[in-house]
């Protein structure tokens, strides 16, 4: 564990940069497999578009 904190403290910004590409590589991932499983199952897709429309629909700022 000490090893650890002392390259934290050595570079804090590489650490930062590096959790962010690894987010955005994260969420590009995630985003692929909605759009393949959306293509795979449209019609679950379809009610689930439904569904969010709905309640966007019923909720008030």
């Amino acid at each position: 564990m000490p090893d650890r904190e002392s390259r934290e403290e050595a570079s804090p910004r590489e650490t930062e940069a590096a959790r962010r590409r690894r987010r955005a590589q994260f969420l590009r991932e995630l985003a692929e497999a909605r759009e393949l499983r959306d293509r795979v199952q449209p019609r679950r897709a379809k009610a689930a578009r439904l569904r969010h429309a709905v309640r966007m629909r019923t909720f008030r700022w």
